[in-house]
């Protein structure tokens, strides 16, 4: 589910996966996909960091009101608006225990697509990355060094509640080995954090 990270643009802003069996994750109004988002990320820990990188990320911006409500999604109880139409197709589980995110999520990918594509047009965000003030910039929310990594943990980590079974998908893995080989300054000691979380 999605935790509360802190930007030093606008303070406390929502930002994961927000159901398990979609690889699909939200950044306060901006939807993404985290193949894409693991992808933007090596293209970033590839360069050397020097001046300005600004990478596209396909992304949907949706408005408030046609977001819907995640505690009524899961819930059962409020199922409007595009979260709302996303878990009557992938219901949260009926055993507790089955509450892991799935690794296998992008298969899914057609499917909440088209759901989407109901309420918001794609329109890629810009991911800049500022060395020279060490900052992240991400669809118009700016992170320091440390916030950024924050949210890169927990793409690998699979969020709140994990991947299941400590799986996960090739993109995250091949995201780390790049992250790992890096000398960009932002990503300096992620990799071991990585590491140090394999089993997380």
């Amino acid at each position: 589910m999605p935790l509360a990270f802190h930007s030093i643009s606008h303070g406390q802003i929502a930002f994961g996966f927000f159901n398990i069996d979609t690889d699909m994750m939200l950044l306060n109004d901006h939807y993404f996909f985290a193949d894409d988002l693991s992808a933007v990320l090596g293209d970033m820990a590839s360069r050397s960091g020097d001046g300005l990188v600004d990478i596209p990320l396909d992304a949907y911006t949706l408005d408030i009101s046609r977001t819907g409500n995640l505690m009524g999604a899961i819930r059962g109880t409020d199922l409007r608006g595009f979260i709302g139409e996303v878990y009557r197709r992938f219901p949260f589980p009926a055993e507790e225990e089955k509450f892991k995110q799935q690794p296998e999520g992008f298969e899914r990918r057609h499917i909440v697509e088209e759901i989407v594509k109901k309420y918001a047009d794609m329109r890629p965000v810009h991911v800049v990355a500022d060395n020279a003030h060490g900052t992240v910039e991400l669809g118009g929310y700016l992170f320091d060094r440390g916030g950024f990594q924050a949210l890169v943990l927990y793409l690998w980590a699979g969020g709140y509640p994990r991947w299941r079974d400590g799986l996960r998908p090739e993109y995250v893995m091949e995201m780390k080995r790049i992250i790992e080989k890096s000398g960009n300054p932002l990503f300096a000691g992620l990799g071991a954090k990585l590491e140090k979380n394999r089993e997380a």
